[in-house]
């Protein structure tokens, strides 16, 4: 069987890793998996680059021009939203024409225009499309937050100054739908969260929705003796260390509002805490933090395994999430997790179990839950039950043969 994967880049964000990291595996399980992107990062000779360095710039900017134009010249929500306007054609290359099954996955920013998504719907191929957000059924959107004009036609879009029942979203929800009934689409979300929402849209209703979650190699993932972990990366051994990882930390929807105010409300109990902070950004919190921290600076994923093994919970903050790599890669490692109820976040964190769900935006559960987690809790259990977790549910071997079922469907 012979599957083209389609993805802005290969490792470039967690959406790009997801796609890759099924590629290896689906290779690795008997499939002749390829993938094809706008950015090629690594060094993989089964991903192939597609589009002249100038056309990807200008499919870009010319995308986020005709947002700045159309939305009043405003910058406010500038990337918060895609209309796909433009893209690169992927139909003729040979890993298309050769392709049973084309699987798409995260695809903006210049990557498919919405007249290609319904070339390729028209190519007669089968289509799966792992949704990584909720681009795919909404009108231009990521993540609709709590507004649900999706489930109607969009229009009156709150990311647009001049919003209106006839605004680009609802232009855009329509184009969408026009391209949709080129083909039959099989919608893949990574949570039953993710799932939820898109049976709710009318872009999907003429297609399938199903779940399987994203994989992760637990080859790579694995938990490794704290001790010497943290003597190697002169982190002290009598600290309790909580670790946040981000690509960019200042980014708002990673929530370090509420990590901040959590530090501070832990401030007032006696404690060892360390933070630890990996990501672009990182001395930025730093300074907001009200216990000791140290920023690690951008550290890319394949260098991430000592990170993980040398804390002793990992928070994730975020407001706004869907499956999160950080956590299933942390909890591979044996590390317990604390984040808030939102999402697909307590999917993977089992609350008492491998580690803490806090409620929506309170930072004094935040607090509350790391505190449980390095003073309360039984960390050797917390510990084997968050690995278990990752072996049973997210595997790469078992999501593999979970595709490959439903390829063959």
């Amino acid at each position: 069987m012979n599957v083209l994967i389609v993805s802005t880049s290969d490792i470039h964000g967690g959406a790009a890793i997801a796609a890759f990291r099924l590629m290896n595996a689906l290779n690795a399980n008997g499939v002749n998996a390829k993938m094809i992107v706008r950015e090629k990062l690594s060094g993989s000779d089964t991903v192939f680059q597609v589009g002249s360095e100038h056309k990807n710039k200008w499919n870009f900017y010319w995308e986020r021009g005709k947002i700045f134009l159309k939305n009043r010249l405003s910058r406010e929500n500038l990337f918060d939203i895609s209309i796909a306007n433009t893209g690169i054609s992927i139909t003729s290359p040979p890993e298309f024409t050769q392709a049973d099954v084309i699987h798409l996955h995260w695809n903006n920013q210049g990557m498919l225009s919405v007249d290609e998504i319904g070339k390729i719907l028209a190519s007669g191929k089968k289509i799966v499309w792992t949704m990584h957000d909720m681009w795919a059924f909404t009108g231009i959107c990521h993540h609709a937050g709590v507004c649900k004009n999706y489930e109607k036609s969009c229009g009156s879009c709150p990311y647009l100054v001049s919003a209106s029942q006839n605004d680009l979203s609802h232009q855009v929800f329509l184009k969408k739908q026009t391209a949709y009934k080129n083909g039959k689409i099989t919608f893949v979300a990574c949570s039953n969260w993710l799932k939820s929402l898109a049976e709710k849209s009318p872009l999907t209703k003429e297609h399938s929705v199903v779940t399987i979650p994203n994989p992760i190699d637990t080859r790579i993932y694995f938990p490794k003796d704290k001790s010497e972990v943290r003597k190697k990366m002169n982190l002290p051994d009598d600290k309790k260390i909580v670790l946040f990882a981000a690509v960019k930390t200042s980014d708002p929807r990673k929530g370090m509002e509420y990590l901040a105010k959590a530090s501070e409300i832990m401030a007032q109990h006696p404690n060892n805490v360390l933070f630890l902070i990996a990501g672009n950004n990182g001395k930025e919190l730093e300074k907001q933090l009200s216990l000791p921290a140290h920023s690690l600076g951008f550290i890319a994923p394949e260098n991430m395994l000592d990170v993980y093994n040398a804390a002793d919970v990992f928070v994730t903050p975020s407001l706004q999430e869907n499956l999160p790599n950080t956590i299933m890669e942390a909890m591979a490692c044996g590390t317990p997790c604390v984040g808030f109820d939102i999402g697909g976040i307590p999917e993977m964190i089992s609350h008492g179990k491998n580690g803490y769900v806090a409620t929506y935006k309170s930072a004094e559960e935040l607090a509350n839950g790391l505190l449980w987690t390095l003073y309360k809790a039984d960390s050797e259990t917390l510990s084997t039950n968050a690995r278990e977790k990752v072996l049973s549910e997210y595997a790469q071997e078992h999501i593999a043969k979970r595709y490959i079922e439903l390829y063959n469907a």
